[in-house]
């Protein structure tokens, strides 16, 4: 199960290594990006992977550091895919652009290089993982956050050093139905947690995602992941809203 785990997630970092370099060319070409023409790159990468059938990710681009994007502070090249029903956007039968100035609660991204899934790949320049979490800025959901360092070309414009990430989102629902039946097939009851001991999935009705676990008979790495899966988990007594 922690191999299979981790052949999910490579491929997503897979994918956002392959958008990465034809993001970090169009950084590389001008001191100063133009809006348009980083959107029309991004959008022609993760569209094809927000419209195949029963899609993996939810969401997925590329978010700038202000100061190589003209005339910005921030801009998110951001793409949802098809949601269902939800607060925020209701239900969607296509692709969405992220647009922030529809959203009355986004002040927090001011301060956007604080946040995990931007800081740490800044500090570690390695891929990241953010999650389980509720996304109020888009799905209203549980979702996952795989984010990788993008980098200006020493002696460019850009200057160097990193100029923003690429990422992609999956909700634990869609992760669920990826996993769940071969965690099933197990006989023991499974858990798959991340760094913190928060629980992702699990085959125990009894541990909702975002449980904190307090321990386990065995554990397993998951290759190139934060996550472990544990074998007969128990409940931490902190309750599973307090994050």
């Amino acid at each position: 199960m922690a191999a299979r785990v981790g052949e999910v997630f490579a491929g997503v970092f897979d994918q956002l290594a392959d958008w990465r370099r034809p993001i970090e060319s169009v950084v590389d070409a001008s001191p100063e990006v133009r809006p348009a023409e980083l959107d029309a790159v991004v959008a022609e990468l993760v569209l094809p992977r927000l419209t195949e059938p029963d899609p993996l990710l939810v969401g997925a681009g590329f978010i700038a550091d202000g100061e190589i994007v003209r005339d910005r502070d921030v801009h998110f090249a951001w793409w949802l895919g098809a949601l269902e029903a939800n607060p925020v956007l209701g239900s969607t039968t296509a692709p969405t652009r992220l647009d922030l100035s529809t959203r009355g609660y986004t002040e927090y991204l001011r301060d956007f290089r604080a946040l995990e899934w931007y800081s740490i790949p800044a500090s570690t320049r390695r891929t990241h993982v953010t999650g389980p979490y509720v996304d109020h800025l888009c799905t209203c959901d549980y979702i996952l956050t795989l984010t990788m360092p993008v980098h200006a070309r020493p002696g460019t414009g850009a200057g160097t050093g990193m100029v923003g990430v690429v990422g992609a989102d999956i909700t634990v629902r869609r992760l669920e139905r990826e996993l769940l039946a071969a965690f099933l097939d197990v006989p023991e009851r499974l858990a798959l947690v991340n760094a913190a001991g928060r629980i992702v999935l699990s085959t125990d009705p009894a541990l909702p995602v975002g449980q904190l676990t307090g321990g386990a008979a065995l554990t397993e790495a998951c290759q190139g992941t934060p996550f472990r899966v544990l074998v007969e988990p128990v409940a931490h007594p902190v309750a599973s809203g307090s994050f």
